[in-house]
């Protein structure tokens, strides 16, 4: 994928993530690591919405968190990145942002059940960052978070929000919707109460068959064309 591609990418992923009302204002954030160059990565500025990345207005930095591109202002928030990146090289795109559904159901503390499909994209594991609810704005407290985060896909950061990586900006993308929606329908089912959950065969099964990464693509090609018909609609 060429750097343009790249860009492009984060561009429609930050209009994904805002179609699905997830962005929380101009506080999230989403990037991509620079093809061929592990040690940068494109980041959302400062001071815009998900639906407004533009390839002039995003920011390059580098794995000390440090702004080296790019004419937007960096989020302070950039090392959440930064240090999981350094932690994981298997990851090339990083989702911080703040759903209402796993905020929500980030504050009981409980274990994310495989009791729907979603829920069971994470069966894997889906770990909790417990040490602030403040700001990520030292590399001190992004190492806590990739610490935390492990070789999971995805750390719940108690009454604070969500990071969601991905190898692709495409599974990071459809794995923060999938998160969102496993909270959503958990908390609905613990007020009714929680029963019987399938065996770990047919759980593994399953988080194999929608973890796939062609899985992430489609729907993220998908969510891609519905945008851009709403768009020509309006």
């Amino acid at each position: 994928m060429t750097a343009h591609q790249t860009q492009q990418r984060l561009i429609e992923a930050g209009l994904i993530i805002d179609h699905y009302g997830l962005g929380d204002l101009t506080r999230g954030h989403v990037s991509i690591r620079v093809p061929g160059d592990p040690e940068h990565f494109y980041m959302k500025p400062h001071s815009f919405g998900f639906d407004e990345i533009t390839p002039e207005n995003m920011v390059l930095c580098n794995l000390d968190g440090e702004k080296v591109g790019g004419t937007g202002r960096k989020h302070s928030e950039v090392y959440i990145h930064s240090e999981i990146y350094k932690s994981r090289p298997d990851v090339n795109s990083l989702i911080h942002a703040h759903p209402t559904y796993a905020v929500a159901f980030s504050a009981t503390g409980k274990n994310l059940q495989p009791i729907s499909q979603p829920s069971v994209a994470f069966a894997d594991g889906l770990p909790y960052f417990d040490e602030a609810i403040d700001l990520i704005r030292t590399p001190e407290l992004g190492l806590g978070v990739a610490n935390s985060l492990g070789q999971c896909k995805a750390v719940l950061m108690r009454n604070h929000g969500v990071s969601v990586v991905g190898s692709t900006v495409e599974e990071a993308t459809i794995l923060l919707i999938m998160l969102e929606n496993a909270c959503q329908i958990q908390l609905a089912a613990m007020s009714a109460g929680v029963g019987e959950t399938f065996d770990a065969v047919q759980i593994k099964k399953l988080h194999h068959d929608i973890t796939r990464p062609e899985q992430y693509t489609i729907n993220f090609d998908y969510l891609v064309r519905k945008i851009k018909r709403l768009q020509h609609i309006n």
